[in-house]
């Protein structure tokens, strides 16, 4: 997948993402909000401070989430992203994370 190819894929998956974080806080799911920022960033934050952010990297051409509990690399594989360690789905981690440190069951 040459840099164009990552480019496109990555930014259709952090649409997703905005979508996602979107409905739920549309939902009243949990308390948080978010922010997209220039470079492919989402950065999500909760009533009690802490943050979640979702990044595009293009060198490794991986999608980095960072969290409270630790950092996740995620790599295209058959038109989803897959955690390069444990096989995790973004979306699932994301929703894991999320639930974490919001406090409540969020789901993606």
């Amino acid at each position: 997948m040459d840099e164009q190819e990552f480019l496109k894929a990555a930014d259709a998956q952090l649409a997703r993402v905005e979508a996602a974080l979107e409905a739920a806080i549309e939902s009243g799911a949990a308390d948080f909000d978010f922010e997209t920022k220039p470079g492919g960033i989402i950065e999500i934050e909760f009533g009690n401070g802490s943050k979640i952010i979702v990044n595009r990297h293009a060198a490794a051409r991986e999608i980095w989430l960072a969290a409270k509990s630790g950092g996740f690399h995620f790599r295209p594989e058959g038109g989803r992203w897959v955690g390069t360690r444990d096989g995790e789905e973004l979306m699932a981690a994301l929703a894991r994370t999320v639930s974490e440190q919001a406090g409540v069951s969020v789901s993606f």
